[in-house]
């Protein structure tokens, strides 16, 4: 019974991604900086998409400051007009492990390492350029809680913040933006 029911959900998997709606993509102005981010948009209704991309900041370090990071994003999208044309708003929240200097730590000796989850909101607006090629730009953020343990670059031994296990940080910030270049399967 378990084998059939992974057999159903793997089909019905293929179907979807091998659907003529649905979207690979590539974030254009994050692969110029070395921080790829890629995607996939199906359609779920008749003004309803559902995106799932994934950020990867692979840097060991920028400017001797740690700059890894992984963030997975899905996320459900409202189109006002129709699908792939025009003005969305997306509802998003998901999971993302890093290593960084966290930004109210810039210009100090300490970086942190740790996990979190990200919930939001996008706007967005995408174009067609023809019958296979789409170009999605669009902002968004919102709330991001990390649990993270805070080292020193210099290499000092122990953490610079005293929590038992994991210190913990929320923020409303914005973490997403670029220009997707879609491609129609």
């Amino acid at each position: 019974m378990k084998h059939k029911i992974n057999l159903s959900l793997l089909i019905q998997f293929i179907s979807i991604i091998t659907s003529a709606q649905t979207h690979l993509k590539v974030n254009g102005i994050t692969a110029l900086v070395g921080v790829p981010q890629i995607g996939i948009e199906t359609s779920i209704g008749s003004k309803s998409t559902l995106n799932i991309d994934i950020l990867a900041s692979l840097w060991k370090s920028f400017d001797g400051k740690p700059m890894q990071a992984i963030m997975l994003t899905p996320e459900y999208r409202y189109h006002f007009k129709e699908k792939y044309r025009g003005i969305y708003a997306g509802f998003h929240a998901g999971p993302d492990i890093y290593k960084l200097q966290k930004w109210n730590y810039w210009g100090t000796n300490q970086y942190e390492k740790g996990l979190g989850y990200h919930i939001g909101a996008t706007v967005g607006y995408q174009k067609k350029i023809n019958d296979k090629f789409t170009i999605d730009a669009f902002v968004g953020g919102g709330w991001h809680q990390g649990f993270y343990k805070g080292y020193y670059l210099d290499g000092t031994p122990g953490r610079y913040e005293t929590a038992t296990h994991y210190n913990k940080s929320g923020e409303w910030l914005p973490y997403r933006g670029g220009i997707m270049i879609s491609y129609q399967l």
